[in-house]
């Protein structure tokens, strides 16, 4: 059937998704407990969304529509106030981070859902070693070419993404080097990485996606896995390099960050996307999961070599105006302060390793990070 017509929402409106994992409280491994937390909270209104996802071990939780720092970090906040609570009700444990550190992945058990069960059937074993966990983020789009436009004008920022929330250094009990080790999992996936590059909706929804189709190969923007895709159906893009951060502060300025640097680049600030950009676009992003904020990126532009944390601060001073135009200049101000000083939670993560000397420490770090601040 033909791709959904585009849906125009108010421009640079927000949404944030988040995937947390379920830990057992007697030794930190993941919990296949979804089913009985989303029972409990279907009992009472939940201040916004709360779904399954690929396994029992982990739920995905969405905000509102948004359009400001301080609302979605308020709104964030209480999600996360609901489920500690409900948590503590049945002795499960909720935390943030990109992947478990210890869990195998052959114990998970798949969420009895139709969607869930037809990808375990396609991908085997791939499916209960996506149990991974990331933030998406949604920016809304007045139009669906400008929805194209943001997607390949962001191709050269995905790095910052990757680095700044990169909480996932640790993998089947072991410290992978990868400040995002998630992504690897994600790439396993044959729709994954980028998408194609055209900057018509029409091109794009009659040539590219029809084709596809025709394949047998996809059936909806669902089965792509890109790093963005474009959503019709929410007339919005998606962000989804990001690792799940251990704080909801993190995650609301990481969203904010997005927000204001679209903003900026809708006022045509930079050179327009074109398909040469693309040809670093591996190499950063490999980049940024691998060393995170002290990786080097290619600007596609200039040919320049730069750190990424370097242009992480660069950008961050680019973009202030747009920043303080839509409120969020506290979620700039936790950006830098990323960037600059405390570094990204992967680091922090590793920290706590030294610190504890076990796996079920770090867990335990990320349990009491998601309840409070870390830095």
């Amino acid at each position: 059937m033909p791709l959904e017509t585009f849906k125009s929402s108010q421009a640079l409106t927000l949404g944030v998704e988040l995937e947390l994992q379920l830990v057992n409280t007697y030794d930190m491994d993941l919990s296949s407990s979804a089913n009985d937390l989303l029972e409990l909270l279907r009992r009472k209104p939940f201040p916004g969304v709360v779904t399954p996802e690929m396994t029992q071990s982990m739920i995905e939780i969405a905000t509102d529509v948004q359009t400001g720092h301080g609302p979605l970090l308020a709104q964030l906040r209480e999600i996360r106030d609901t489920l500690v609570t409900a948590g503590d009700r049945l002795n499960i444990e909720l935390a943030g981070g990109g992947t478990h550190p210890f869990q195998r992945w052959f114990e998970q058990r798949i969420f009895a859902k139709p969607r869930f069960e037809q990808i375990s059937g396609l991908y085997g074993y791939l499916a209960k070693q996506f149990t991974v966990f990331g933030q998406h983020v949604h920016v809304g789009c007045s139009s669906p070419d400008e929805a194209l436009y943001l997607l390949h004008a962001l191709n050269r920022y995905v790095p910052h993404f990757i680095a700044l929330s990169a909480s996932s250094p640790f993998f089947q009990g072991v410290d992978t080097l990868f400040d995002s080790a998630r992504l690897n999992s994600v790439f396993a996936f044959p729709l994954s990485g980028r998408a194609p590059f055209m900057l018509s909706w029409d091109e794009f929804a009659h040539g590219y996606f029809t084709k596809m189709e025709s394949t047998g190969v996809v059936k909806s923007m669902k089965d792509f896995y890109w790093d963005i895709r474009p959503k019709p159906e929410y007339g919005t893009i998606e962000l989804r390099v990001c690792d799940t951060p251990l704080t909801v502060e993190r995650a609301a300025a990481l969203a904010c960050y997005l927000q204001s640097l679209c903003a900026y680049l809708l006022e045509r600030n930079e050179p327009p996307p074109e398909e040469d950009d693309y040809l670093v676009y591996t190499y950063n992003r490999f980049q940024a999961c691998r060393f995170g904020l002290d990786g080097t990126l290619v600007n596609p532009k200039t040919r320049e070599q730069i750190s990424i944390r370097e242009d992480v601060l660069a950008t961050l001073r680019r973009i202030a105006p747009h920043a303080d135009a839509l409120g969020a200049q506290g979620a700039l101000t936790e950006i830098e302060r990323t960037a600059a000083r405390d570094g990204n939670h992967a680091s922090w993560l590793r920290e706590q390793y030294a610190q504890s000397g076990s796996v079920q420490g770090v867990v335990a770090a990320a349990v009491q990070a998601l309840r409070g601040p870390v830095n």
